[in-house]
């Protein structure tokens, strides 16, 4: 008997899956659609009444007709920066051993000379393009440092 239940059901969960798995066409058919597939809807017919669009036409008439020349170009650099001067007290960096000075990144240097907390004037050059773990001020080469 318990057999027989489990066939019963079986065969009305396949029938309604079958059932489902066609997809009206509009005139009383249906279209089968094949297994995890989705419906495929389909677009409007455009209107006969209307001329066909040209490939010609802009999409956005105030749009201009020519397009920009694009030249190949050497990657660009950023411009020289030049030496700069920073006085301040040195502040640590939320990352472990990174040193900054007025919303600088302090690389290099003299390691003695630049602690956090002291108070110093370094001499350098800011690089924005140098890669850096400590994520966070702009990096800064450091030239000389001496303590204040």
């Amino acid at each position: 008997m318990r057999t027989l239940r489990i066939a019963v059901t079986a065969l009305i969960v396949c029938t309604a899956l079958a059932a489902c798995g066609g997809q009206d066409a509009g005139d009383g058919t249906t279209t089968p659609t094949p297994t995890g597939a989705s419906p495929v809807t389909e677009l409007p017919t455009p209107d006969p009444s209307l001329p066909p669009p040209s490939p010609s036409d802009p999409v956005d008439p105030t749009a201009p007709t020519t397009r920009p020349t694009v030249r190949p170009s050497a990657p660009s650099k950023p411009p020289a920066t030049g030496e700069m001067t920073l006085t301040g007290r040195i502040e640590s960096g939320v990352e472990p051993g990174c040193l900054l000075l007025d919303g600088y990144l302090l690389l290099g240097g003299p390691r003695e000379v630049l602690t956090a907390g002291s108070s110093v004037t370094v001499t350098g050059r800011p690089d924005p393009t140098m890669m850096s773990t400590c994520q966070q001020g702009t990096p800064f080469v450091v030239a000389s440092a001496k303590r204040n």
